[in-house]
């Protein structure tokens, strides 16, 4: 499982078992709008700014050249053939297994547990984007090693990589929300100072949540900045408390200066929880969804069901099935 794929195995992939009419109906849509690139050696996508009018044409192209990898733009052009006359671009999120900063199973690829833990995350991003952003237009992506999140809704495929990039800190809890308020008729008065965990709204509401993911998931084996093994251990000591919601109790067993210095320290690791590099690039190609992921020998596709996705069911290809050790 996960080994890379022969040449052998992606001509098989691609001639019996891949099919166009499979890819997703926003990839079909404005189909000649997209750039396409390839990776035919697997050292990474050389052949860039090819271009496909009919849905004819991509199934000749990816029959008979069996590509390492294939990607589309999430960019849509005038000129795509030049990456000219910029339209608008998807707004996405790229959440790898691989790069999660708290895995639990300390795998060195990936592995069933972090492939789920990836998940768990996509799940919280999704709540955010329906539930705060109010975006409706969501598709999400198996890419072989973790998921793509790839937004549609037109008021965000014009955004600037500034706003972009706004919009990731958000839905990633990347920033320490602020603790003291002042209401507008009492501007003289003392502020009153609220931990996040005890706002069950908007970004502190967010925050919080993705705290409690990276809390519920350390180890005791990670290096985090400014969290020394003594605090890790702590951390890991009281968890249960903050399983049970009782962040309060947390914070008092903590310490209150250990606590603040905690809350920084996580909201720079929930920057990488998300690809911010893919998030703010308007000009990004991503995996192909139906492609095949050659590193992992795993099929790149939608899911419409992320709440019961199991990709060690759904994105395995049959010559994969067919392995002595599978």
């Amino acid at each position: 499982m996960f080994e890379a794929s022969t040449l052998e195995e992606r001509r098989r992939y691609y001639r019996e078992e891949w099919n166009v009419k499979e890819l997703p109906d926003f990839i079909k849509k404005d189909l000649n709008k997209r750039e396409f690139g390839f990776d035919h050696l697997g050292n990474g996508p050389n052949d860039r700014y090819r271009i496909f009018k009919t849905q004819d044409m991509i199934r000749r192209f990816m029959r008979y050249r069996s590509p390492f990898a294939a990607y589309c733009s999430i960019a849509f052009y005038n000129k795509p053939w030049q990456r000219g006359d910029w339209l608008k671009s998807e707004l996405v999120f790229d959440v790898d297994a691989k790069d999660l900063p708290i895995r639990s199973c300390n795998c060195e690829g990936v592995c069933n547990i972090c492939l789920n833990e990836a998940r768990q995350i996509v799940l919280l991003i999704l709540d955010t984007l329906r539930g705060d952003l109010g975006l409706k237009d969501i598709h999400m992506i198996y890419s072989g090693r973790g998921y793509h999140i790839r937004v549609l809704d037109e008021e965000v495929m014009t955004f600037d990589s500034e706003v972009r990039s706004q919009v990731l800190k958000y839905v990633s809890g990347a920033e320490a929300p602020k603790n003291k308020y002042v209401l507008e008729n009492e501007v003289d008065q003392k502020p009153y100072e609220l931990e996040h965990f005890l706002i069950p709204f908007g970004y502190p509401a967010v925050f919080t949540s993705r705290v409690k993911h990276s809390i519920m998931h350390i180890t005791g084996k990670e290096k985090i900045e400014n969290i020394n093994t003594k605090l890790l251990k702590d951390i890991i000591k009281y968890r249960n408390l903050v399983e049970k919601g009782e962040w309060g109790l947390f914070k008092n067993k903590i310490g209150p200066i250990r606590y603040k210095n905690f809350v920084e320290s996580m909201s720079q690791l929930n920057m990488g929880i998300v690809d911010a590099k893919v998030s703010i690039d308007l000009k990004r190609i991503l995996r192909l969804p139906t492609s095949l992921h050659s590193k992992v020998s795993m099929k790149c596709m939608e899911v419409k069901n992320i709440e019961n996705f199991d990709p060690l069911k759904e994105a395995v290809p049959k010559f994969v099935m067919e392995r002595k050790d599978y």
